[in-house]
């Protein structure tokens, strides 16, 4: 047992120095000893993370490199520092990690939270920008955020004589209004409840698979919306919604915008 346990003191003692001049010689910013291995910083962790973050940065520094698991975490406290992650280097810092959630839930890290960057993120950040989060657009749809502002108001009253959970309701409210933008009437989202699950793979992909069958059905519910509005000439039918700008940019160019991309995009969303 003697031999043993020297044997695993000598081991984790090589694994520090060698991660130490590791990043001595690396040009990496300083970080917190010990890092110990496997679990690297995630000792320090406690609730509420944000604060621990703060207590870290104002004891050590406004840039420190720290290992939560086997993956690099850079922790910036800095106004400039920030600014310069997000302007100079910010193709750098654009890139996500490959998680196996993302891969199996974003399709292969597909959608515009998980894909790095390139011309797909770019394509899939103007999209956003153009499309859905101009001034104009915002502005064409603010009777479903008003309408949804006079639900959560008299919601709120309605329940005033007992406690009220305000984090369910404001979620809800959110889940709603989301929902109104997306596909134009307040549906509700059968698998997240699958969120609460351990993150075991056969359990992710079973929930992707219903995610893509709900986020499919949405689709060909609004597509026969949109060739009986286009066959009517209803103007009645709010074409802002995310999935009917997304399925007119299929029409012009449908090998990109495939039914695909669009789940995708709206379950980011």
């Amino acid at each position: 047992m003697d031999h043993l346990f020297i044997t695993v003191v000598i081991f984790l003692v090589s694994l520090m120095l060698a991660n130490h001049f590791r990043r001595k010689y690396s040009n990496l910013p300083p970080t917190i000893f010990p890092t110990i291995p496997i679990i690297g910083h995630l000792y320090l962790m406690k609730r509420p993370v944000y604060r621990t973050f703060a207590k870290i940065s104002a004891k050590h520094g406004p840039i420190l490199l720290l290992r939560f698991g086997f993956r690099r975490v850079l922790l910036v406290s800095s106004p400039s520092i920030s600014e310069e992650c997000f302007t100079k280097n910010d193709i750098i810092f654009a890139a996500r990690p490959r998680l196996i959630a993302a891969k199996i839930l974003a399709v292969n890290y597909t959608n515009v939270a998980a894909s790095s960057y390139g011309d797909h993120w770019r394509n899939l950040r103007k999209i956003s920008a153009s499309n859905f989060f101009s001034t104009q657009r915002l502005n064409e749809l603010q009777d479903e955020r008003s309408e949804e502002g006079r639900f959560l108001v008299r919601k709120l009253i309605s329940e005033c004589s007992s406690p009220v959970n305000l984090k369910s309701v404001f979620n809800e409210f959110t889940l709603n209004l989301m929902m109104r933008l997306i596909v134009g009437k307040r549906d509700h989202l059968p698998f997240l409840k699958w969120f609460g699950v351990n993150g075991l793979e056969n359990k992710l992909i079973a929930l992707q698979k219903k995610r893509d069958a709900f986020a499919q059905g949405l689709i060909d519910r609004l597509r026969k919306v949109r060739r009986v509005e286009v066959l009517a000439k209803d103007t009645k039918i709010n074409k802002n919604t995310m999935i009917l700008v997304l399925l007119q940019l299929q029409e012009t160019d449908p090998e990109y915008y495939t039914d695909e991309l669009i789940k995708n995009y709206v379950l980011v969303r």
